[in-house]
């Protein structure tokens, strides 16, 4: 497995407050390196490992409601981490490639392929310029990617290249930015004791934030219009989770499982017209 170096102090994040950090060390670089350390302990957080059962089942459900049939169909799982939704794409019946910024991410989406045989192809690269050729895929998948990008016009613009002509996009994502009352006092009583919690984690994570394009939340809608730019046309949000949000809160305590049900998350479906 790929070894992970340790974290910096993160109490000054930036260039500018912290001199010892590499002037060019920017936020795609904290990107990278916050995913890597979150990489030995991803899987076993709530949400983001994928438990066998009802979540399992709820995920594959979702899949056949978006896409349909796979007929070997090639897909593209963008910030793929652990493996995780790759693997239930390779379940599915797709020929899948996985890419992600972070090695240590890899390495161990890279072993589950070994244990599982299951052939997967995993690549380390940027989900906003991905260097992969152009009409190379018929599906287009990540999962809580998109809050991430810096430049997600251009993102979704090459996007839209790679995907052959009749091709799909599914985002699978949330608008974390604006909480209710409620789910604010929810997240305030879940206050997590998980990996991500370390205050150094925290301050990486929340510098990411103030630093990527969609700081306050990424609201469907507006990704919406932004694909409709990109070229994307037959736009569908499915904003119903509750099959998989109830199966993830079954592996969560009370609070956090309640937190999770009352959360604002979203399937985008988008396609890219044959010529």
């Amino acid at each position: 497995m790929t070894k992970v170096v340790k974290y910096r102090n993160y109490g000054n994040l930036h260039p500018l407050r912290n001199p010892t950090m590499p002037a060019n060390f920017d936020v795609r670089d904290e990107i990278r390196e916050y995913w890597s350390l979150r990489a030995p302990t991803f899987d076993a957080s709530p949400g983001h490992g994928i438990r066998e059962g009802s979540e399992r089942k709820a995920w594959l459900n979702m899949l056949a409601y978006q896409i349909g049939e796979a007929q070997g169909r090639t897909v593209l799982d963008l910030a793929c981490g652990t493996g995780e939704i790759s693997h239930l794409l390779h379940d599915f019946g797709l020929k899948v490639t996985g890419l992600d910024w972070s090695d240590a991410m890899l390495s161990i989406a890279r072993q589950k392929a070994i244990d599982r045989a299951s052939g997967i192809r995993f690549i380390t690269g940027d989900a906003e310029n991905t260097r992969e050729p152009d009409a190379s895929y018929d599906l287009i998948v990540n999962r809580h990617l998109v809050w991430t990008l810096v430049d997600p016009q251009t993102a979704f613009q090459h996007w839209f290249a790679l995907l052959k002509p009749g091709g799909s996009l599914l985002v699978i994502d949330g608008d974390f930015g604006k909480r209710t009352l409620l789910q604010r006092l929810l997240r305030w009583l879940s206050r997590p004791s998980s990996p991500q919690a370390d205050p150094a984690l925290m301050a990486l994570h929340e510098s990411i934030r103030k630093q990527v394009y969609f700081t306050n939340g990424a609201r469907a809608t507006q990704i919406v219009d932004m694909l409709k730019t990109a070229g994307f046309a037959d736009i569908s949000v499915q904003t119903n989770l509750s099959e998989i949000k109830n199966a993830q809160a079954g592996h969560m305590g009370f609070i956090k499982g309640l937190e999770r049900i009352v959360s604002y998350r979203y399937i985008i479906h988008a396609t890219k017209h044959p010529v």
